[in-house]
């Protein structure tokens, strides 16, 4: 029984340390920038060059266009910018 014990108590640190480690969006973020496109101007957070898939839109005209098509213009943006 002691020995499972001592065995969680060493592994619970391990994971604790191996989760800290572990990267979000937020730590790739760059300054956001600003795309125009025919339906307005379309606000995007991108993320490091090999990251383009978190790439997104912030802000844009809703009026004019979904956020999956204003997220669509941020990911070309990205790509745009891996070249």
């Amino acid at each position: 029984m002691n020995t499972s014990f001592t065995k969680i108590a060493l592994a619970v640190p391990l994971f604790v340390t191996l989760a800290g480690c572990i990267p979000s969006p937020e730590d790739f973020e760059t300054t956001p920038v600003k795309v125009q496109t025919p339906k307005g101007e379309v606000t995007c957070q991108l993320y490091r060059p090999d990251r383009v898939i978190w790439d997104r839109a912030t802000n844009f005209p809703a009026t004019k266009m979904s956020v999956a098509e204003a997220d669509a213009y941020c990911k070309q943006e990205g790509q745009r910018r891996l070249k």
